[in-house]
């Protein structure tokens, strides 16, 4: 599932007298390409994230199909969805909706990007920031994957004038998350750091379907066996929730039953993070939900 060696390098911007950076992977292209990024979790940088992905999501421009870029928060943390933000980010005023505006318009313009095919992935408070961005500039989105976090609750939710504009959305979440209850409720560090309180997974994939105005019944899809091999002798299993409508775009919840705060099917995280199930291919899913072109997220 690792890709080869690919180049990145690390470019700076200047957001509004701040500097920020991004790590672009991959070779600059001629054509048009739609442009993903990456957003990382809490504590985390682009570097760290692709360290804890074991670069699974370098696939996605391997064979130079996108433009790939993982972005750098302030302080390892975003100015996110959340009211109850208390990071730097926050605090000092970073506004990292303009940051992300920023590099879109550097990596079309400097890298060959596609600016009509943007999409954003983003982990933890990645996917918080994910949340924010779906709110706030959705015009320059196509779509998005939010994993290990879900929509705040009504009072914890930060955009004062969210923009109503529908958009293709994919969730991952792991059932025994132990930061991010997969039922709702208070998030935190592990019960201390209280984060504010988030709808349960299913409820933010509702919320998203009825955004996107979905008024019919979602299916469920068994993708997995508990192993991978029908044996069911594993200790976790994906099962997803599909809400589909002809004209309207789409929502899929991928549920790891027994998942942990992590991103199934790139490297096995720390053991306070909870089980990391890898038998389900989230590199894969995004390129194929999201429809990035053929044989972008092909294993090497």
């Amino acid at each position: 599932m690792t890709p080869p060696d690919i180049p990145a390098t690390t470019q700076t911007l200047q957001v509004q007298g701040k500097t920020r950076t991004l790590t672009v992977v991959g070779r600059t292209g001629e054509q048009p390409r739609p442009i993903v990024l990456l957003l990382h979790g809490s504590n985390q940088t682009a570097a760290k994230l692709r360290a804890f992905t074991a670069h699974a999501f370098d696939r996605l421009t391997a064979d130079g199909a996108t433009v790939l870029a993982y972005l750098d928060g302030y302080q390892q943390h975003w100015n996110d969805a959340r009211v109850s933000n208390q990071f730097a980010a926050r605090t000092e005023g970073y506004d990292d909706v303009a940051f992300v505006r920023d590099a879109i318009d550097l990596l079309v313009r400097r890298h060959g990007g596609d600016p009509s095919r943007v999409y954003v992935v983003g982990f933890s408070n990645g996917g918080q920031m994910t949340i924010r961005l779906v709110h706030e500039i959705p015009d320059l989105l196509a779509g998005a994957a939010v994993i290990s976090a879900t929509q705040p609750a009504e009072e914890n939710f930060a955009p004062t004038y969210p923009v109503h504009h529908p958009l293709p959305i994919m969730l991952v979440h792991g059932t025994k998350d132990p930061l991010v209850p997969y039922n709702g409720g208070m998030a935190s560090m592990w019960g201390l750091r209280p984060r504010g309180l988030g709808l349960s997974a299913p409820q933010t994939a509702r919320y998203y379907a009825q955004r996107n105005e979905i008024s019919t019944e979602p299916v469920t899809e068994q993708v997995g066996t508990m192993d991978g091999s029908g044996t069911g002798r594993g200790k976790t299993s994906v099962t997803a929730l599909h809400y589909r409508q002809p004209g309207r775009h789409p929502v899929s919840l991928y549920t790891v039953n027994g998942g942990g705060h992590t991103i199934p099917g790139t490297k096995k995280a720390p053991f306070l993070m909870g089980r990391t199930d890898l038998t389900f291919d989230t590199v894969a899913a995004v390129a194929a939900f999201h429809a990035l072109p053929a044989g972008a997220a092909h294993p090497a």
